[in-house]
């Protein structure tokens, strides 16, 4: 069997935990245990209790696994999750700096260009 390289980017802690709140929250909507949950969801039951507490992350399988198992949407599993790049894009010819709506004050952007100004820089037309 060949090893997976592990991905640069894990979840973040406050990712795990905001997924564990919503899997429970959803979970005890329906009414449904942890066992039962983990038996319908084909996982092993501990695995319920460590997704719940937010020490791991489920692959996208196994979270569909688990929507369908609860009869709720993926989206009510992931509420509230968000991921941004690490770095800014930068738009040739483009310097402007723009606030970006719901980022603290202060936190930089480059501005959009003219889409023209990107395609000539690009080389397109």
């Amino acid at each position: 069997m060949r090893r997976r390289v592990p991905t640069t980017a894990p979840p973040t802690p406050e990712m795990k935990l905001r997924f564990g709140q919503n899997l429970a929250r959803c979970r005890e909507g329906v009414g449904v245990s942890q066992e039962e949950l983990s038996f319908r969801a084909s996982i092993h039951r501990t695995e319920v209790s460590l997704l719940e507490r937010g020490e791991r992350m489920p692959r996208v399988d196994t979270a569909l696994r688990i929507a369908g198992s609860l009869g709720v949407p993926l989206d009510d599993l992931i509420a509230g999750l968000e991921w941004r790049p690490g770095y800014e894009i930068v738009v040739p010819g483009s310097w402007e700096v723009v606030e970006r709506e719901g980022q603290p004050p202060g936190t930089r952007e480059a501005a959009p260009a003219d889409p023209a100004e990107v395609a000539a820089a690009n080389g397109s037309r």
